[in-house]
């Protein structure tokens, strides 16, 4: 992939909206810009999980200043996540449609342990080198990472269902905070925690706190005296103790308390006492960066071939033990075939999502051989998969799907033209390598004209393999179907 010099990083969280942009200097990124709107997402979705109206028009009039910022640089230089409210929000799809066009960018919504996965990596660049195994946390408006770590590589990642945003909401509305509610929300928080209590606790040897509740936390104990340097548990015995003197967060005048932290204070305060009760913290540290860093880490490492989603496929092809030997005769022969389908306006990001899919066409295989694409699409829709967003899941899902069998299953789903193109060259290579063995193939000739393709092939080598030219004309059939003209030239 083309290098280019600024990188940004825009993270949807569901508390906050916030933009970074990075000067790339060698192997090294060097923070230049960012911003940060207060849009609070998630305290717009409705007891049904509806994004309602007035959270819609913050994110939008958020993400207008911020495509303003952004105007001068190239899609590939760009990467919008979402995070929790936009993976259960009901009608995500219409707002994100709506929002890309605002934004200029198109907007991937990732998956919790992926997004535990980037802020790991966004910590762990900010970190000096250690030989610590670390914990780090992230409490954001609508879901709570951790992750334990050791250097730059996370060892195990959780996401639960838990923030400050959707917790202030529903245990401390209007900002009223009694014995009854704080203890109903910090025993919400600790059942959440139960989880992963096992696995984690004693696990590590140092905890980093990371993104704005931490941040906001470990000021207001400094500032005012109940720490003297990040979040500590006598720290916090102290500020609940205040909270429950107080009764109600716009009332308190604490030290370090921005205003725009009030609305979300008392439930990621919940969240964070009751981690460090269930986790044995006694001490964490502030770690300088989050989400949007290691979004940003992972984009440039995509420019290094250091791409995590080729990781994901390599650990997966081992994983479910493809046949290594078929996954190189399907793939080597769909990029032929892809690239002359493409003709002179070759698209390198669709023929690298067509590799991953050839990689992958076959691990369903594992469950089951009959009907295995339909394993196989299950898997990559569902599977935790490190640095691919939920769309990009979705489409190797439908890719992988269609790679075998009828086509009427993707009546109105196969809708792209040049997804057509890749499935067709994927199928084409799969039925040519059918008996899984190395099959000496004729030169072909293949182009594409919108939805007419076309195949040229030797009729002496059709005559002398019968099963495949029989196979050729069922596919012709198979994507007429779909209105897609498909013509076999004999030569």
């Amino acid at each position: 992939m083309e290098q280019h010099p600024v990188l940004a990083a825009v993270d949807l969280g569901s508390n906050s909206f916030r933009l970074q942009v990075a000067k790339v200097e060698g192997e090294q990124l060097y923070m230049l810009d960012g911003l940060r709107e207060p849009v609070r997402l998630a305290a717009g979705l409705t007891a049904d999980n509806y994004l309602d109206e007035a959270a819609r028009q913050r994110a939008l009039a958020a993400l207008a200043r911020f495509g303003e910022r952004l105007r001068d640089l190239p899609p590939e230089a760009v990467r919008v996540v979402g995070t929790n409210s936009l993976r259960v929000a009901v009608n995500a799809a219409e707002f994100i449609a709506e929002a890309e066009q605002v934004l200029g960018f198109p907007i991937e919504v990732i998956a919790g342990r992926e997004e535990a996965r980037l802020i790991y990596m966004g910590v762990a660049h900010g970190l000096p080198q250690s030989d610590d195994q670390l914990l780090v946390m992230d409490i954001g408006g609508g879901s709570t990472e951790f992750i334990i770590g050791h250097g730059l590589t996370p060892l195990k990642l959780e996401s639960l269902y838990m923030g400050c945003v959707s917790f202030s909401s529903r245990y401390f509305p209007m900002g009223k905070i009694t014995k009854n509610n704080l203890a109903r929300a910090e025993l919400a928080a600790r059942s959440e925690l139960q989880n992963i209590v096992a696995d984690y606790k004693g696990q590590w040897q140092k905890a980093i706190g990371s993104s704005g509740t931490a941040k906001a936390i470990a000021e207001i104990l400094e500032l005012n005296g109940w720490s003297r340097s990040g979040i500590t548990r006598e720290g916090l015995d102290l500020f609940r103790a205040h909270l429950l003197k107080v009764g109600d967060v716009h009332k308190l005048t604490l030290l370090g308390l921005r205003p725009d932290r009030l609305p979300a204070l008392a439930g990621g305060f919940a969240i964070m006492y009751a981690a460090f009760d269930e986790l044995g913290i006694e001490h964490m540290q502030l770690g300088l960066s989050a989400l949007r860093e290691g979004v940003l880490y992972d984009l440039w490492g995509r420019f290094h071939n250091n791409d995590m989603r080729d990781v994901t496929v390599r650990h997966f092809m081992r994983r479910y033990h493809v046949d290594v030997k078929q996954v190189e005769r399907v793939t080597r022969l769909s990029d032929v075939l892809a690239r002359q389908f493409f003709g002179s306006e070759v698209n390198a990001q669709a023929l690298q999502v067509l590799g991953w899919v050839a990689s992958l066409h076959g691990v369903g295989i594992r469950v089951a051989h009959n009907g295995y694409q339909k394993h196989t699409a299950y898997i990559l829709a569902n599977a935790d998969m490190p640095g691919f967003s939920k769309k990009e899941q979705n489409r190797l899902s439908l890719l992988a799907l269609a790679h075998r069998g009828s086509l009427k299953k993707l009546q109105g789903l196969l809708t792209e033209t040049e997804d057509c193109l890749l499935v067709m060259s994927l199928r084409l290579a799969a039925l040519f390598y059918r008996n899984r063995s190395d099959v000496v193939l004729p030169d072909m000739a293949a182009s594409c004209n919108g939805a007419k393709f076309s195949l040229a092939i030797d009729a002496g080598w059709l005559k002398q393999n019968p099963l495949t030219e029989t196979a050729l004309q069922e596919e012709v059939k198979q994507w007429k179907s779909l209105g897609v003209a498909v013509q076999l030239i004999k030569k």
